[in-house]
């Protein structure tokens, strides 16, 4: 086995874009959950809303990158006031189901032939980006360290990435040790508390859903961006649980628990990947036990157990505080 392959691979997946879109998704959520407590089952959606708006906006109707990215923040905007007005009055499962169903709903609506015209149905929409790609100030070329190399284009959605990460990450520490934040952590722990004192629990959390609905809409941009694609079917219900796990890893309720997770989480799903393809082409593995074909799942059942002796071990994650995650039990 060559480890030295495996630990690249491991490493660009690590740090690549797809890392960054993930971490970024997860911080709107994290801001939703982990900070406010609400139950949000269809970040997904707001991913989907965002990157259709991106590519409907430039490849449908032929707008202006710029254009484009304002139709898909709206989208997320209006998403979150649809869900938001009816459920959050509510119980917080009313909110999880809510959203878990719109973000299915919305995959089959942007799938469908009705709406073929205009979102490219089954086949979505493809090289809407060149606009992006013209920013970049990076020459052509390959570049990096060791055997860890990204190609000009992934580089430069690499860097705006975690850039964006970063900004959204400073955004989010100022929000949340604000008044505005310290009322939204009380929302979370109690909210009969911060409405005895006439803070109106319902309008803070519906500007919660909007903001991290909008910071899920620009990782969805980002993605699309990044495959220089859209299509239904990229935007599984099964991202969001993706996300969930981010949180877990990481510690739901910190600034960096979601960047942490999303490193952590394609490191490891790599590192498996492509440890077991090393294996079974060395004849460490017989095909007869474990098939190429077979790889992805099994890599997931290994993540799944090690996530599950991390919630025994150390359930407020690899950041969180257990003092915290017990006063908010209370």
């Amino acid at each position: 086995m060559d480890w030295s392959v495996v630990f690249s691979d491991a490493l660009r997946s690590g740090i690549g874009p797809i890392a960054a879109v993930y971490a970024l998704a997860a911080m709107g959520l994290n801001l939703h959950f982990g900070y406010t407590g609400l139950l949000n089952f269809g970040q997904v959606g707001f991913m989907l809303v965002g990157g259709y708006g991106l590519a409907v906006t430039v490849a449908t109707y032929d707008g202006s990158m710029w254009l484009g990215v304002l139709a898909g923040l709206a989208c997320a905007v209006v998403l979150a006031l649809l869900l938001g007005v009816p459920t959050l009055r509510l119980r917080a499962d009313y909110l999880a189901i809510t959203t878990i169903a719109a973000g299915e709903t919305l995959r089959l609506f942007y799938r469908s032939t009705w709406a073929e015209d205009v979102t490219g149905g089954v086949f979505g929409l493809q090289r809407f980006a060149s606009d992006f790609y013209d920013l970049s100030p990076i020459p052509r070329g390959s570049y990096g360290v060791w055997l860890v190399e990204f190609n000009s284009r992934d580089l430069w959605v690499m860097i705006v990435g975690w850039a964006l990460v970063v900004l959204t990450g400073a955004l989010l520490a100022l929000l949340v040790h604000s008044p505005w934040g310290r009322v939204i952590r009380s929302i979370r722990d109690d909210e009969h508390a911060p409405r005895s004192l006439g803070k109106n629990v319902y309008a803070y959390k519906m500007q919660s859903l909007v903001l991290g609905g909008v910071i899920g809409a620009v990782a969805g941009m980002l993605q699309a961006i990044q495959v220089q694609s859209v299509s239904p079917d990229s935007f599984d219900p099964a991202v969001t649980f993706f996300l969930y796990t981010l949180l877990v890893l990481g510690g739901a309720g910190r600034i960096l628990g979601p960047v942490i997770g999303s490193i952590l989480f394609w490191f490891v799903l790599t590192f498996l990947d492509s440890a077991l393809r090393q294996a079974i082409d060395a004849g460490y593995i017989s095909p007869d036990v474990i098939s190429t074909s077979e790889i992805g799942a099994v890599r997931f059942a290994l993540v799944g157990l090690a996530l599950i002796l991390l919630i025994v071990f150390r359930p407020q994650g690899i950041l969180g505080s257990r003092k915290e995650m017990l006063l908010s039990e209370r």
